[in-house]
Formats: C-alpha cells, structure tokens, sequence
C-alpha cells in the first residue's frame, strides 16, 4: 500500500528534486498535495518554483497550495545567495500551466487531516515550518491523522548553514520548530548530519544529465548551479542535497541510520535562535520525541535518485 503524504517545501534546487524523487514513485507515494511556504526564496517564487516542477515532470494536476509569507513571530530571512534571485536558477523560468489552488495552505492541511483515517498521513516539510505549525496550532485534533514527520532541518555535530548553531530551516521559523516538535507526532530528522554526505559531485551530476529526459536535465542544470555556493565558499565537489533524504527515507529506510533522541529548539536566544539542542546521549532524562538520522550509504541514495529519474519520458 502506497503511503499518504502532503509535501510542504520552499523549492529551492534541493526541494525540486525532492518532488522529482516522489513523483518518480506512486507505487510507493500518493501525493496529496503540496503546500509552499516562504524560506529560500519569498512565497510567490516558492509557489510558482513548485508548479513548474510539476509541469516539467509532467504532473500538472498535482494539488499545490500556497501557504505562509513570513515567519510566526521573526523576520522572513532567504536564501537567494545559495539558490539564486528565482530559487531554482540553473534552468529557463516560464509561467507553469499547473494551477495554483485558490485554498490556503494551511487550511489545506487541516482540511485534509481532519478528514482522514488515524495515523494514515506522513508530513513532508522541506523547508521553514510555518505552515504546519500553524495547522496544529488552529486545530490540534488534526495530529490524530497524522502517522509521523519526516523532516529536512537541524544539525548537531555540523554546526549552522544559518548563522553559528542553527540550520536554514530552523532557523528561519524557530517558533514554528519548536512548536512542531512538541506535537507529540514521531518526528523522521534529516540534519546537516546526514545531509551533508550526499554531495552533488561532478560525476553524479554527470551522470544525471546523461540520462537524458527532461526531468534528468532539470535537475543536473539546477544542480550545477547549487553546487556553485558551496564549491566557493567550503572548496568542496559539489553540493549536499538535503531535501530529498526525506523521501529517499520512506522509499528506501534502510539506506539510514539514526537515534532515538529528544530534541528542542531554541527561541529565545538571539545568538543561538533556532539551534536544535540534540540530548544524544540521554542525559537530560526527557523522552525522545524524534530519530535524529546521523549516517546513509550515500553511494545508495545516488542510485536511488538516478533509477527514479529514469522513469520519466
């Protein structure tokens, strides 16, 4: 049986191929729906950037929401230095034929959690969590639906992409994270940690592009560009492609490892604002409430990607 999912992103190259990977795999995944968010680029570039992934993958009748324009409590912070003024340079920019649905984001989610079975839909966030912080915050009945949250944010031994101690995501929305992560849902952590050792090397993207469909080309364009920050500013082969462990993780599981731990986000420290405080070893006593991923077989996941993108025209 395939498994329910809503996709909450901020496309982003990293969020593009994540939906590419889902797309690739409805044996595995039904998409409900998509629901943007403003993080990496503001929200009416993230919006448009998700419907023209769907029109190049051909799957224009895919449900995509927009969601929230600015953080809960701080300032809206982007990231046009890592993915460029469009979010996903790299490839031509067009008005997408996919249609913007009119419902907002969040009232998409609540709408439908409240309407499915017990513990029968993953959450897919990519990017900031604002929106499904403030479906659990309008109406918490919906975590009823909700079986698990397999999320790309944090770091622990990586440190920040986002200042010293924080990642992007947390970062950006710190009072969303910490309200999402005291839901009492189980939590799936995809943390610098991990993503950090799937880098985009040359020969990857290389191999990619010679697939040669569309999709494949995409995302080698959109790669080559997103490899360019990181190549610049670490002096590294490539980039980490972050977003999609997530649904690397619930086609493939056992390409992971990762630990029990509880987790907490910082909200009131301006020097450390969206640091996730990782208790590794239990030393707090408190209940974990999510599996910090910490390895992957890398070689693994790149496999995974390439076969997927190989089922597109």
């Amino acid at each position: 049986m395939s498994k329910k999912i809503i996709i909450d992103c901020d496309p982003g190259q990293d969020d593009a191929v994540a939906l590419f990977l889902a797309m690739s795999s409805p044996d595995e995944l039904e998409i409900l729906g998509i629901t943007t968010v403003a993080g990496n680029v503001p929200l009416n570039l993230t919006q448009r950037n998700a419907r023209i992934i769907c029109d190049i993958a051909n799957y224009k009748n895919a449900k995509v929401f927009s969601g929230c324009s600015r953080p809960i409590l701080v300032d809206l912070v982007t990231a046009e230095n890592v993915h460029g003024n469009t979010g996903i340079d790299g490839i031509d920019i067009f008005e997408p034929e996919t249609t913007l649905r009119k419902m907002h984001a969040v009232d998409f989610i609540i709408e439908t959690l409240s309407e499915a079975e017990a513990n029968s839909i993953t959450l897919v966030p990519t990017g900031p969590l604002t929106n499904i912080a403030l479906a659990i915050i309008k109406d918490p009945s919906i975590l009823k639906a909700v079986k698990q949250i397999v999320l790309m944010g944090g770091a622990m031994r990586e440190a920040g992409n986002l200042g010293a101690s924080a990642e992007f995501n947390m970062r950006v929305d710190p009072h969303a994270a910490r309200v999402v992560f005291e839901c009492g849902i189980p939590i799936i952590v995809m943390s610098l940690d991990v993503t950090h050792k799937v880098l985009t090397s040359r020969e990857r993207v290389n191999e990619i592009e010679s697939i040669g469909n569309s999709v494949s080309s995409a995302t080698a364009n959109m790669l080559k560009f997103f490899a360019r920050y990181d190549s610049e500013k670490y002096g590294i082969d490539g980039a980490p492609l972050h977003d999609p462990c997530t649904i690397a993780w619930l086609l493939k599981e056992d390409l992971f490892s990762g630990k029990e731990c509880n987790v907490r986000i910082e909200t009131d420290s301006s020097l450390t604002l969206g640091h996730t405080s990782v208790d590794f070893w239990g030393v707090e006593g408190n209940t974990p409430n999510a599996i910090w991923i910490e390895d992957i077989d890398d070689v693994g996941f790149y496999n995974l990607l390439i076969d997927r993108l190989k089922r597109f025209d």
